[in-house]
């Protein structure tokens, strides 16, 4: 078997790919490790950068990590490697949370996954407005067997459920409010770009996008209590278009599923054209995150509810160094 040649830049890019991935509060909670003789990369979360107050169970934390996983199979299948993903490979330890083979014989290739390369550097979470096109059909299918190919289901809400799901994030917003320990989280998580020191994590002001002056769209504002100098007034869609995510299960390994699911989703949703961003509020929240549910075809877990649409794709925010993610040993 031939296999191609891997050396520590190459090594390096992968993992810079990997990185390109949203996490909670863009708090980057993982770690790479590749060991150069068995050319397998481990993925292991940065409990440090965990959220206790708004993440207890890490299921969170898990999401972000799984988009992240994607993104470096995804980066791996364009550099010419199949991989070979192991979830979870010792119970004994909380924090490994999956091996990535690259080049095994055993394993198997995925055709799809390099056709999404282009959107990993693209893909940006948009608190932006979106305008009132509606997605065709064609393409909300598409959205959910990218979630399918990764064990998840995508289901675009519709009403009434839509509407009892805005109401569950207005509420869940407000409990957030009221919720010291999880507003200072947040603070910690969202920098104030022309006062403090740049970072290389977390949400930047310029990122927060514009206060919403009008429209049902839900957009969780990072300013909190903060004032963010000239930020403006906009109004948002009057009908916003959400998604579901969700898995049969509520594992931790599900949870990493739901990442993979979540992040294929949005690197497709990019290359066509759809800009995203999250609604996480209720999700956060255990008895808000069970009437999430469809009460016609929900039957799993729900894990994210996406916004979805047209518009600009939102600004890069920052990442860490691949220096401070990655780990390699001989």
């Amino acid at each position: 078997m031939f296999v191609k040649t891997l050396d520590d830049t190459l090594v390096k890019n992968l993992v810079a790919d990997a990185v390109n991935a949203p996490s909670m509060h863009n708090a980057q909670p993982w770690r790479f490790t590749y060991t150069r003789h068995s050319r397998t990369f481990t993925l292991a979360a940065d409990l440090e950068r965990a959220m206790p107050h708004a993440d207890p169970t890490t299921r969170g934390l898990h999401l972000g990590c799984g988009a992240a996983l994607l993104n470096l199979r995804v980066a791996a299948a364009h550099a010419g490697h199949c991989t070979s993903t192991t979830l979870l490979p010792d119970p004994n330890a909380r924090a490994l949370l999956a091996t990535v083979r690259l080049d095994d014989p055993h394993g198997a290739s995925d055709e799809s996954l390099p056709g999404l390369h282009p959107a990993l550097r693209d893909r940006h979470t948009s608190r932006y407005p979106f305008s009132e096109r509606q997605i065709p059909e064609n393409v909300r299918a598409a959205l959910a067997e990218a979630a399918a190919r990764e064990g998840a289901q995508l289901c675009f809400l519709t009403s009434p459920h839509r509407e009892t799901v805005l109401d569950l994030i207005m509420h869940a917003e407000g409990y957030n409010r009221m919720e010291p320990g999880r507003e200072a989280e947040q603070h910690r998580w969202t920098h104030d770009t022309a006062a403090e020191p740049a970072v290389d994590d977390g949400i930047p002001d310029y990122a927060f996008g514009p206060r919403k002056r009008a429209g049902s769209t839900p957009v969780r504002d990072f300013a909190g209590r903060r004032s963010v100098p000239d930020r403006a007034w906009t109004d948002f869609e009057k009908s916003p278009q959400l998604a579901s995510l969700s898995t049969p299960g509520d594992t931790p390994a599900d949870w990493l599923r739901a990442g993979q699911a979540l992040e294929r989703v949005l690197l497709a949703a990019t290359l066509q054209g759809i800009a995203s961003s999250f609604a996480t509020q209720p999700v956060e929240w255990p008895d808000l995150r069970w009437i999430l549910r469809d009460p016609v075809s929900g039957s799993g877990h729900v894990h994210m509810i996406l916004r979805l649409g047209y518009g600009p794709q939102g600004p890069r925010t920052p990442r860490r160094p691949v220096d401070q993610v990655l780990t390699i040993t001989p």
